[in-house]
């Protein structure tokens, strides 16, 4: 699992899957960060009263700092940058709050390591974690005794490895996700859903830079009639031998979706038009030359559009599926460019 997550960027690619809830992704640490502010005002302002200036004044940057982070990822929708600062943040406001104040400051590091751990990814919490217990070590040492001092380094270490556990049972269960909801069980290609995203990944890097992209959308031919003579299990490894063979063609950069029954979308990204149809009818002559089932040719129609400018994804994709039925109506195995 290389490519560990936090728990907010879990969060907020759980919230992405939701197209009508694209604004959860900033709710959660926005509310953190005002939360966080709200909760330590009543300290500032108790302390304030027993003129106890100098932690005041700690709490005062710590409301002051979480109120801006809040601020800044509600107007940025910088949610990363802001939770390694928000996670300095807390570190740096339980440090200074214990040596001006002394160890009964210590009870504010446990929920300290509990936010770490949700705002960093694991790696970086547990040397943030350690760096604090290292700072904290010599305050400890000096007005605690070593029964007390060995107590609370110990119940941090262990809060600490459970959290670590909890993160890494997270970053688990989002790799899992993530396969469920973005690859075709049968094939293992990706989905309606992950072609989605792509599309719209791609039309949002069309508008900062002029670089073609282009689409293919091939369906196979008579499929119905294989399924009704051969059985639904050989048409499933039709379907999972076409995917073999297209993504065995395609480049690196091109990616390869099953959006309907016996449907794929190719995604060509820095092709034009031409060179999209060229590939197109490589695909045709690949698959038209398996002898994928014994008694008849399995061939395929295919579609080509490459993307305009200022076009959305939906309309993109409308384009190469017009196209793949002009070649349907037009005696299938063929290939057939959008207007």
């Amino acid at each position: 699992m290389t490519d560990k997550k936090s728990g907010i960027e879990t969060w907020n690619f759980v919230s992405n899957f939701d197209r009508d809830r694209r604004d959860s992704e900033i709710a959660l640490p926005v509310f953190l960060a005002f939360a966080c502010s709200i909760g330590v005002v009543p300290f500032a302002i108790i302390r304030l009263m027993h003129a106890e200036y100098a932690i005041a004044f700690v709490d005062f940057l710590v409301i002051v700092g979480m109120l801006m982070l809040g601020t800044w990822i509600y107007r940025t929708r910088q949610v990363r940058i802001a939770c390694v600062v928000m996670a300095g943040l807390c570190v740096i406001g339980i440090c200074a709050s214990t040596y001006v104040s002394g160890p009964k400051q210590i009870l504010w590091a446990y929920p300290t390591v509990l936010a770490i751990f949700y705002l960093l990814r694991p790696g970086e919490a547990v040397t943030t974690v350690l760096v604090m217990v290292g700072i904290l070590m010599p305050i400890l040492l000096s007005d605690s005794s070593s029964f007390q001092t060995a107590s609370i380094v110990i119940t941090l270490v262990l809060m600490a490895a459970f959290t670590y556990a909890f993160a890494a049972m997270n970053n688990r269960q989002r790799v899992l996700l993530t396969r469920l909801a973005t690859k075709d069980p049968l094939t293992g290609v990706g989905n309606r859903r992950a072609l989605d995203a792509k599309l719209a990944e791609v039309v949002a890097a069309r508008g900062r830079s002029p670089s073609p992209a282009s689409l293919i959308i091939l369906d196979l031919d008579h499929f119905k009639a294989v399924n009704d003579t051969h059985g639904h299990a050989k048409g499933d490894e039709i379907l999972q031998r076409v995917a073999e063979i297209v993504n065995l063609r395609i480049r690196v950069t091109d990616s390869l979706y099953r959006i309907g029954g016996e449907e794929f979308v190719v995604v060509a990204e820095h092709q034009d038009l031409e060179k999209a149809t060229h590939l197109a009818e490589q695909l045709r002559l690949l698959v038209e030359a398996n002898e994928l089932v014994d008694d008849r040719a399995v061939t395929i129609s295919l579609g080509v559009a490459q993307l305009a400018d200022g076009e959305e994804g939906g309309d993109w994709l409308c384009r190469a599926d017009e196209a793949l039925y002009a070649a349907k109506r037009g005696g299938r195995n063929a290939t057939v460019r959008a207007a």
